[in-house]
């Protein structure tokens, strides 16, 4: 694998053939966590209270399911068919009385129960999903570039949501039949100990099938979200922005819609597989269950005509009915047992997110990045080598001890051919990555000894691709601050160029930009990135080749803008058109990773080394060509300014370049 990730950052976004294999195999494989049911239990300490008032309820609630039964029993054999043989009414009647208020009670505890097991399983599963995007914020860039977006997206929305009904439902289905049924046992028991004995003989049975058919559903549970997290990944490649205007300019949508069909068709096969998996193992226990009340009227006819015993019709009725009321208990054990099995690949996978640590992290003595003083912004690098994390051994490091510093208030720019490293350096300075060798110092301090959250407030960076939310212009401003006033929001906007751009749209400020701003030409974007860093105010500002992708009139308008936000600041260019940066107090050549040249633009075109050949070549070389017919959204932007009245300032009045 080459070493070579600078420049244009031509790794971004790019996940290998063997990661998606790995990761495949990952997802089919639920990891082994240690201690995983203590894990989850642990899930619900913070609601210790409401579960005690629940095992309360279940236990209440249970016992009162088992006490109309017996009732019945005395019903028929004191009230209907007393030994005189007139039925007693009034008996009959404080019965029937005792039994209504029972269901009655049964049913206002049980709507309390499920408003307490609601809140209880919902706050959990939102306190998880919260906590996992709270932990996948913390982890480092290199994660993100090897892990396909779907398959982080499935963790927290398919895998979570996955294991809701167990997290709302478990422990009152739990408890709540597990005590049902043992009470259901007792009284059979005190009701006739033969016929408790053919109802209960082929329970090891359905015990040990239950088993099985929850491992085969575990699974298939697991290669369920397999196919979920790959559904998930092509919903967000090919329905982006970014996708469907890569599909349409190929004419590959039939080719998208293939795929996601066959994936789906996976899908749907093994959602059916799935639900049928346990619907076998579930008929039969039904039917067992159903025909027990047959059985048992054949003993008791067997037992009453032999004479060994004192069976009832009262015995029999209540028999019967407190073996009905265990069939729904019983099953649902052990529905609950299947869907823990199934669900404890679920939990795993989220476990194990949960347990990935980050590679960078502030050590326990680390402090902010000191303020004032004469090395705040000073950005030097010593000794610095550094490859990336999925490198061969073998590859040559990506920056291979380079040494520089860029004093206070300096312009420094990086150039080179593609793939030299120079993006590579911008990742470090804010600690991105972790350089392999040497020391990365910010304001004097080794980047490793500074807090990230601080090291980073005060650096701004404009990227060549530049990122905006789906929301409003004074929204995309104000995620650099959230507290700017309007007046802020003007001032940053006038400084990078494009407040007379924003005021002469309908809406302003509050003008949507569309998905990653899509609605605006590429020049607009950038000067809104610009004003946000302004905004942000930091002490460091890096241009990753923030001009590289612009026509020339929109790089002249951006380059000003440029110009303006880079003063009073320590500015850090990473340049491919030289004539960006021929202004700069230093300028570093990068070449295969090392450092090759060093100075002004003078000193080195005077040089005659690899920098004079790279702005000879770029000097010579032919025009661009004309401009690419506008595209259907410039030309649907254009006509809807048309229609309003509205024009949009020339960029090619606006400020002359550095």
């Amino acid at each position: 694998m080459s070493g070579m990730h600078g420049g244009g950052g031509g790794r971004r976004g790019r996940v290998s053939g063997a990661d998606v294999v790995a990761q495949r195999a990952e997802n089919a494989e639920a990891p082994r966590i240690p201690h995983l049911l203590r894990r989850i239990a642990g899930l619900f300490e913070p609601h210790r209270g409401a579960l005690t008032v629940t095992v309360v309820l279940v236990f209440i609630g249970a016992a009162l399911s088992v006490v109309p039964p017996l009732l019945v029993q005395r019903a028929f054999d004191e009230g209907l068919f007393p030994p005189g043989g007139t039925p007693d009414v009034e008996r009959l009647a404080v019965l029937v009385g005792v039994m209504i208020a029972i269901y009655l009670g049964s049913q206002l505890l049980g709507v309390w129960q499920t408003w307490l097991t609601a809140t209880v399983g919902n706050s959990v599963m939102g306190a998880l999903r919260v906590r996992l995007f709270t932990h996948l914020q913390s982890m480092e860039l290199s994660f993100f570039t090897r892990t396909k977006t779907g398959i982080i997206q499935s963790r927290l929305q398919n895998d979570v949501g996955g294991v809701a009904s167990v997290l709302t439902n478990t422990i009152s289905s739990l408890l709540g039949n597990a005590v049902t049924v043992i009470a259901a046992l007792v009284a059979m028991l005190l009701l006739s100990w033969q016929l408790a004995i053919v109802a209960i003989i082929l329970m090891p049975v359905l015990v040990f099938a239950q088993r099985r058919v929850g491992q085969v559903r575990a699974r298939i549970a697991s290669k369920t979200q397999e196919s979920l997290s790959d559904m998930t990944a092509i919903t967000q490649e090919t329905l982006s922005v970014s996708g469907i205007l890569l599909s349409k300019s190929f004419t590959r949508q039939q080719t998208e819609i293939h795929r996601y069909a066959d994936e789906n068709a996976n899908q749907v096969k093994l959602q059916i597989s799935q639900q049928m998996s346990g619907q076998w193992f579930f008929a039969m226990v039904s039917i067992f269950l159903s025909s027990i009340p047959a059985i048992v009227y054949l003993v008791a006819g067997l037992l009453m005509g032999s004479g060994t015993t004192d069976i009832t019709a009262g015995t029999i009725v209540a028999f019967t009915t407190v073996q009905s009321r265990l069939l729904f208990p019983l099953l649902g054990l052990m529905r609950v047992a299947l869907d823990l099995q199934t669900s404890s690949a679920l939990f795993a996978r989220i476990f194990q997110y949960l347990d990935l640590r980050p590679a960078i992290r502030d050590t326990p003595d680390a402090v902010p990045v000191p303020t004032g003083g004469e090395f705040g912004g000073r950005v030097a690098f010593d000794g610095v080598t550094f490859a990336y994390p999925d490198a061969g051994a073998e590859s040559r490091p990506t920056l291979d001890d380079v040494s520089f510093t860029i004093e206070p208030g300096q312009f420094a720019a990086f150039v080179g051919p593609s793939g030299a490293g120079k993006t590579t350096v911008s990742y470090l300075i804010p600690r991105f990555y972790e350089a392999s060798a040497g020391r990365v110092l910010f304001s004097g301090v080794d980047v490793r000894d500074l807090r990230q959250q601080s090291l980073v407030s005060q650096i701004g960076i404009v990227s060549q691709e530049t990122y905006l939310f789906h929301a409003t212009i004074a929204e995309n401003l104000r995620y650099a601050k959230p507290e700017a006033t309007d007046a802020e929001l003007e001032a940053a906007a006038r400084s990078a160029s494009i407040h007379d751009t924003i005021a002469s749209f309908p809406a302003g400020y509050d003008t949507l930009v569309g998905e990653r701003g899509y609605r605006l030409s590429g020049g607009e974007k950038q000067r809104i990135a610009i004003a946000r860093v302004l905004l942000k105010d930091p002490e460091v500002l890096i241009l990753d080749e923030a001009t590289s992708a612009l026509d020339a009139i929109s790089e002249r308008v951006v380059q000003a803008a440029l110009d303006t936000a880079s003063r009073g600041r320590t500015t850090i260019a990473i340049a491919h058109r030289l004539s960006t940066i021929v202004a700069a107090d230093v300028i570093f050549v990068v070449d295969a990773g090392r450092i090759v040249e060093s100075g002004t633009h003078s000193d080195l075109i005077a040089a005659g080394g690899v920098y004079a050949r790279l702005y000879s070549e770029q000097i010579t070389s032919p025009p661009s060509p004309s401009p690419s017919p506008p595209t259907p959204i410039e030309l649907a932007r254009l006509e809807s300014l048309t229609e309003n009245s509205l024009t949009t300032p020339d960029d090619s009045l606006t400020t002359n370049p550095r």
